[in-house]
């Protein structure tokens, strides 16, 4: 099965240091949409995995998240393609819980859910805490430069795959072109 892995906040949407907190707040980076919609039209599953420590902090409401996430599914829905699933931690960093990366229960969730391997599937971040999830679950870590992307590139200290935003990773994946790499 084809399966592509993204977080959510800096990747498919613009991020905020004070925490997407509304519906209204939720506003997809240019071209996100489209290129998940183009991944699911060349037959691949589409999972999120995020870390939402906001409903721990009382920043928003499990209610609020569900829309986000109805408009995110929505808009792809309309564009024409489909998210498999939408995985979210709601646990502040303090709870020490399995499933708030950089941990792997989120991928372990997907992994179930999806009835495969995830081994070597792309695992498309913007944070270090998504590249070392990928990294610990055997899935391929492809870093954005959207949200925290340029912040995080100037922290690696390994050769992974870059990419300008979501859309220039869904190209080079569809056209299998070569990537660039950052050492």
């Amino acid at each position: 099965m084809l399966i592509v892995i993204l977080d959510r906040d800096g990747v498919i949407n613009f991020d905020s240091d004070n925490y997407i907190r509304a519906i209204d707040e939720w506003r997809p980076i240019p071209g996100s949409i489209e290129a998940i919609a183009r991944l699911f039209k060349a037959g691949y599953s589409i999972y999120v995995a995020t870390n939402q420590s906001g409903l721990a902090r009382g920043f928003f409401s499990l209610e609020d998240l569900h829309m986000m996430h109805e408009k995110l599914e929505s808009l792809v829905y309309a564009a024409g393609g489909e998210i498999s699933g939408i995985y979210f931690c709601p646990h502040h960093p303090d709870d020490h819980c399995d499933c708030r990366k950089p941990n792997v229960g989120l991928l372990q969730r997907i992994s179930q859910q999806s009835n495969d391997s995830l081994q070597g599937c792309p695992f498309v971040g913007d944070s270090l805490s998504d590249i070392r999830a990928a990294k610990a679950y055997g899935c391929k870590p492809v870093l954005v430069e959207t949200g925290k992307g340029q912040k995080t590139l100037s922290q690696l200290d390994e050769r992974i795959d870059v990419f300008q935003n979501l859309a220039s990773f869904v190209d080079s994946l569809l056209n299998s072109t070569p990537t660039n790499t950052h050492k």
